[in-house]
């Protein structure tokens, strides 16, 4: 572990821009009457990006860590040729999240949830007496399982049965790490249900999903990645979505590179993506709404059964909140883009056929809907696309190796009680 001194930064709510410290795990103002982000404001206005060694932490100087874990890696950008020349695009720039030697990609959860994984660790006090509590749909528990088990940090998984097949790894675990399930039908909802009922013991703290600063500024390092890389911000953002907290954070980053006075003053338009026919917030933005839309739970649950792309599947997103999605889609002149399943299967073969490398379904509807940006003529293809493969080259990971998989010490149904749930999970970790 490298010496290292803690990011400067102090707290900002968005909704009232009222600025304060951040005392330990903050994540709201305790004194805001509204739902809203708050955000980190850094010492450094000018971000002056590290060396090679440094990993993910080359962007330190804008993520809110105390210390530096070993074992990250960065998100790489390249200029495009194949996938470019197929479009027609003469400026599109792939921001990679995941596994690709060729470009120097080592993410070895082949997801750009490590970005997430590596920041919240490093956010944590070294000497946190606290259990952290992580709901996922796959990726993102991934990305903390390793994290933790390699620098020996207590974590509680919540992952729905159905997803189980995402817990893969190149080697067992620290027992420090457990998981817990919600039984066979349940969704990433249940997940966080479930995580949420185990957070009533003072035993365990919540990562916080979408309100962790760390997480949000964590994804934001693809952006740093591209703008160092591009020179200037890009005029498009391509990325699917299931909570959008990628998009918010891609968002976040623009305006501190405007304020850094370098990249140039551009908003890049947002152009999201979700996996038809879970489509909760393109729905919602059809119809300009700030707040999310009735969904039925049994529908919603049918339509994540039905869609490529689980770890798109949040049916209570960070949407409607000050500082989210919504707002962030506004600010930019953005929009929210469906991509049907085989629309998506295509994508991915051609994105393997002309840039070398698998990618997962999510990342392969961000592609689906470039291509169909293209062929609707929605955006200039003069200008400079961002588009985030949030995660690939699993397959090529993955390739000739006997993997290890974590498997649940507890699963529950899909309507436990918290006296339960509390009992059971505080004693997995007494043991």
């Amino acid at each position: 572990m490298k010496d290292f001194k803690a990011t400067e930064y102090t707290l900002k709510c968005v909704a009232t821009d009222r600025a304060f410290e951040d005392t330990g795990w903050i994540l709201d103002d305790s004194k805001c009457e509204v739902p809203s982000f708050v955000r980190a404001v850094y010492a450094k206005k000018r971000l002056e990006v590290k060396d090679d060694s440094y990993g993910l932490y080359r962007f330190c100087d804008w993520l809110p860590v105390s210390r530096i874990l070993d074992g990250s890696h960065p998100p790489v950008t390249y200029k495009s040729e194949g996938l470019s020349k197929c479009l027609g695009l003469s400026n599109l720039y792939i921001t990679f999240n995941g596994y690709f030697p060729k470009i120097n990609a080592q993410m070895s959860t082949c997801s750009f949830k490590e970005t997430e994984a590596y920041t919240v660790c490093g956010r944590m006090s070294p000497d946190c007496d606290k259990v952290l509590v992580v709901a996922s749909a796959g990726n993102t528990a991934r990305a903390f399982a390793m994290v933790c088990s390699e620098n020996n940090i207590p974590l509680l998984l919540s992952v729905p049965s159905d997803n189980l097949d995402a817990l893969w790894f190149e080697k067992p675990l620290n027992d420090c790490v457990k998981l817990i399930a919600s039984q066979k039908g349940g969704d990433y909802f249940d997940a966080i249900h479930l995580s949420n009922l185990a957070l009533e013991s003072k035993m365990f703290i919540a990562e916080g999903g979408a309100k962790n600063i760390a997480r949000r500024d964590g994804m934001a390092t693809t952006v740093l990645s591209a703008v160092t890389h591009i020179g200037e911000i890009p005029d498009y953002y391509f990325q699917a979505v299931g909570s959008g907290t990628g998009a918010i954070a891609a968002w976040e980053a623009n305006n501190r590179f405007i304020e850094d006075g370098r990249f140039g003053s551009k908003k890049m338009q947002l152009k999201v993506s979700q996996n038809a026919p879970f489509l909760p917030m393109y729905e919602a933005w059809r119809a300009d709404s700030r707040d999310m839309l009735s969904y039925d739970d049994n529908q919603a649950r049918e339509d994540v059964e039905t869609i490529d792309a689980k770890v798109l599947s949040n049916r209570k997103p960070p949407y409607g909140i000050i500082g989210g999605l919504y707002d962030a889609l506004k600010d930019s002149d953005g929009d929210v883009l469906l991509v049907p399943n085989e629309e998506a299967r295509d994508a991915a073969k051609l994105f393997e056929e002309v840039e070398g490398v698998d990618i997962h379904p999510a990342a392969a509807v961000a592609v689906a809907s470039l291509i169909n940006s293209v062929k609707e003529g929605s955006i200039d293809t003069d200008k400079i696309v961002m588009l985030n493969i949030t995660g690939g080259g699993e397959e090529l990971f993955k390739r000739g190796k006997d993997l290890w998989y974590l498997k649940p010490s507890l699963v529950f149904d899909l309507t436990p009680t918290a006296k339960d749930v509390v009992a059971k999970v505080e004693e997995l970790f007494s043991k």
